[in-house]
């Protein structure tokens, strides 16, 4: 079986406001500012906004006292371990299945963090938004998986957080499951039920 693993909110929690925040605590509307620099994401994300032009957009934001160092590594540092779901991924990887990563991310966190989580090291291969052009919830990216990878829907388990993202894969005919951090246990239930034999 073929598993397509979303990063953030599955593998991995985030929390990028609070990270950044701790950049300009000195700033009175610090909030504004950094919906600001979010608010190109997704650009950046699709590999439409070089880094270079990111962090000078992101710098002009946040004012003089934010280096590009700095920067880099308040947005890196936004992650948490989804604990639960590494156990899961060892038990697939151990299996024998195959393990895709299929993400909307940039290149401040790839390669960074296949560097520092070992879970990346199960995974057998990834779709990444800013390497292929696009982003989730976009059917050329959808398409691109499919392609890449041999991919066939019917026989791909596909596990995200955003249900945008879960409707697409749903179209595309794979095997979904909308993750919710808060309900591990509803995963477990789901993936035992998948993975019967029968199934």
């Amino acid at each position: 079986m073929t598993f397509l693993f979303d990063i953030g909110k599955v593998l991995l929690d985030f929390d990028f406001e609070s990270s950044l925040e701790r950049l300009v605590p000195h700033l009175p509307d610090a909030r504004a500012q950094l919906d600001e620099v979010l608010a190109d994401k997704d650009c950046f994300e699709a590999g439409r906004v070089p880094l270079d032009e990111y962090l000078e957009l992101a710098l002009g934001v946040l004012g003089p006292t934010v280096t590009r160092e700095g920067f880099i590594e308040a947005w890196r540092d936004i992650f948490t371990p989804n604990r639960p779901m590494w156990d899961v991924v060892d038990r697939l990887h151990a299996d024998g299945h195959r393990l895709i990563l299929f993400s909307n991310t940039n290149v401040i966190h790839c390669p960074w963090i296949f560097e520092n989580y070992e879970v990346f090291r199960r995974f057998h291969g990834a779709v990444l938004s800013f390497e292929v052009g696009e982003i989730k919830p976009h059917d050329p990216i959808y398409e691109h998986a499919i392609g890449h990878h041999a991919l066939d829907p019917a026989e791909t388990l596909y596990v995200d957080d955003l249900p945008a993202n879960i409707e697409s894969g749903r179209r595309f005919g794979f095997r979904c499951h909308q993750y919710d951090m808060a309900d591990h246990a509803a995963f477990e239930r789901w993936l035992e039920e998948e993975l019967a034999p029968g199934a």
